[in-house]
């Protein structure tokens, strides 16, 4: 095989569990069944999703870093012509493993360059290119909670880093609240320390704010 016709390195292996927004655009969201079997074949995990349907002005604040750019109308036209599918995916690498899975944005440059790639199966040309993915980790964060506000999407540590993180902080939190249950004696010990816990959450996220999104009339 020619050296130029090579595979890309897969990304080197990663202690933290990534988490990245993936949207399947209006010209290929009757595929999305489809689509979601390859997702959990490559070992993504789905962890929420939702069927909408932007407005002109809610796209155009989704892609407001490239609003003034030539290609601007044409896209805000596009992404609310007709429903979405967008998700929140987890995996190692999750972002750059999306990244790489879809492919390039232009539709034609995926069918030269990685003909395997969803872009290059479900795209149309350069601006219907059927899927999106968050490009770093911050880009990541801003996407989702746009779409899933009470979203964490803090990487998640495994293996020794997820020990670490457990001797560190989960079980001297545990013990407290164990604690404070053998001094209290509720009559519903689960339930109390459930709201125990939920009060004294050492990584308690923030609330965002409210987001735009207009869900699809159900049929």
């Amino acid at each position: 095989m020619p050296l130029e016709e090579k595979p890309k390195a897969l990304p080197p292996p990663s202690i933290y569990v990534e988490r990245t927004l993936a949207i399947i655009k209006p010209d290929a969201v009757h595929k999305s069944d489809e689509i979601e079997e390859i997702i959990l074949q490559h070992g993504f995990t789905i962890l929420q999703k939702r069927r909408v349907h932007l407005t002109p002005e809610q796209t155009s604040d989704f892609y407001a870093e490239h609003y003034g750019k030539m290609f601007f109308p044409s896209l805000v036209a596009y992404m609310s012509s007709g429903p979405i599918l967008v998700l929140i995916l987890a995996r190692e690498n999750a972002i750059s493993f999306w990244r790489q899975l879809i492919g390039p944005t232009n539709t034609q440059k995926a069918r030269d360059q990685a003909p395997e790639s969803l872009r290059a199966i479900y795209g149309t040309d350069g601006t219907r290119n059927a899927l999106h993915g968050s490009d770093s980790i911050v880009t990541a964060e801003r996407e989702i909670h746009f779409f899933f506000d009470n979203c964490v999407v803090e990487p998640v540590a495994t293996g020794q880093s997820a020990k670490d993180y457990l001797t560190r902080v989960v079980n001297p939190t545990l013990l407290s609240g164990l604690t404070e249950l053998a001094k209290m004696k509720p009559k519903d010990p689960i339930l109390w320390l459930a709201d125990w816990l939920i009060e004294n959450n050492p990584n308690k996220p923030r609330v965002a704010e409210e987001g735009y999104i207009v869900e699809e009339p159900q049929d």
